[in-house]
């Protein structure tokens, strides 16, 4: 079980996110702050973690309700585009990228194509080829 001043602490450094600051606003002596901050830190990190997770989630809305406003309501362009295409990008609508790729065999020979197709498709009869590839 925690103190209240523990709280105070986990509570203060997910805001400040300075451990000696934490700890003196939670009431910890400015003689000892830094070092108490550090063991506290340390001591309570998977709490810390959560707080600011939620703190995080509970910032969702507000921040998804500025960027829509934006999106409607900027009076430049390129922030109302950009806004516009953060909201789709978050809904899953973000543009493929393209990937240009190209093979040259030209080096290689009609027998060391074969054989290298052979070794990626384990098949050394031609006729067995095209099933694979239709």
């Amino acid at each position: 079980m925690k103190t209240d001043m523990q709280l105070a602490f986990i509570e203060s450094y997910c805001r400040l996110g300075n451990a000696t600051k934490a700890a003196i606003q939670a009431g910890y002596s400015e003689h000892t702050a830094k070092q108490k901050g550090h063991v506290l830190k340390k001591r309570f990190a998977e709490d810390i973690e959560k707080q600011i997770k939620k703190m995080v989630q509970d910032a969702v809305p507000a921040a998804f309700d500025v960027v829509t406003r934006l999106a409607q309501t900027a009076t430049s362009e390129p922030v109302r585009l950009a806004a516009a295409k953060d909201i789709l990008d978050r809904a899953g609508y973000k543009p493929s990228e393209k990937i240009e790729q190209s093979i040259s065999h030209s080096d290689m020979t009609t027998d060391e194509l074969r054989r290298e197709l052979e070794a990626l498709t384990g098949f050394t009869e031609p006729e067995q080829i095209p099933d694979l590839v239709n």
